[in-house]
């Protein structure tokens, strides 16, 4: 019983994990492709990397990503137990 409680707890992480680590990093991808308006890109141009909005929003959503991927990872952990303890 424990094993399947592990290794169904373990799937669904891996599984929810991965879908939120991709939808995570799709969105940190969007600020930096789009170019956005021009008054704004000039602007920001001018101040230090980290010190721009949309990279700052780019970052925030990649930390978001590694996060969701480490739950995943820890879902593969999860699931690997309980195969081994069953029967």
């Amino acid at each position: 019983m424990l094993s399947a409680v592990l290794l169904a707890c373990g799937a669904f992480a891996t599984i929810y994990g991965s879908w939120r680590g991709y939808a995570a990093a799709r969105a940190a991808l969007l600020p930096l492709a789009r170019e956005g308006e021009p008054t704004r890109t000039l602007v920001e141009r001018t101040q230090a990397p980290l010190a721009r909005g949309r990279v700052r929003l780019a970052l925030r959503h990649v930390v978001i990503a590694i996060a969701w991927l480490a739950i995943a990872m820890y879902g593969l952990y999860l699931a690997t137990v309980g195969l081994e303890l069953a029967p």
